[in-house]
């Protein structure tokens, strides 16, 4: 699977971005879905997972609460929505899948398993 994300940009503190990730291929609704991010100087580091129906999601202690994860099967895309936005929010995004019908766990315990990885898109907050 292909993936392509999109949606970054500038944005002030306590301000909302939305970011998505469109997926190649006919065979979407059999991968969970999840979020990275790496800020400047920084590892890259789990933000949020989700399932693949939907119905499960996975959020890392820094943005639960802030974002959402959601997803459009019909049309092959995962969203980020991000509210509330920090100064350490800064970073960039990466939206990334494990392997067919491999559960969302294994990208948030472990050794981050994922197979496919989208481009990056920059999210910058200022203060």
């Amino acid at each position: 699977v292909q993936l392509q994300a999109s949606g970054g940009g500038l944005v002030q503190a306590g301000g909302s971005l939305r970011l998505s990730c469109a997926a190649s291929g006919r065979t979407f609704s059999d991968y969970a879905m999840g979020w990275f991010r790496q800020a400047p100087g920084k590892e890259r580091e789990f933000v949020a997972a989700i399932s693949w129906s939907g119905g499960s999601t996975y959020y890392a202690d820094s943005v639960r609460g802030r974002f959402t994860i959601s997803r459009d099967n019909a049309q092959n895309t995962v969203y980020l929505q991000m509210n509330s936005l920090k100064s350490e929010d800064t970073a960039v995004y990466y939206c990334a899948a494990p392997r067919r019908f491999q559960a969302m766990g294994v990208m948030f315990s472990g050794n981050y398993d994922v197979a496919y990885w989208g481009q990056g898109t920059l999210v910058t907050v200022s203060s």
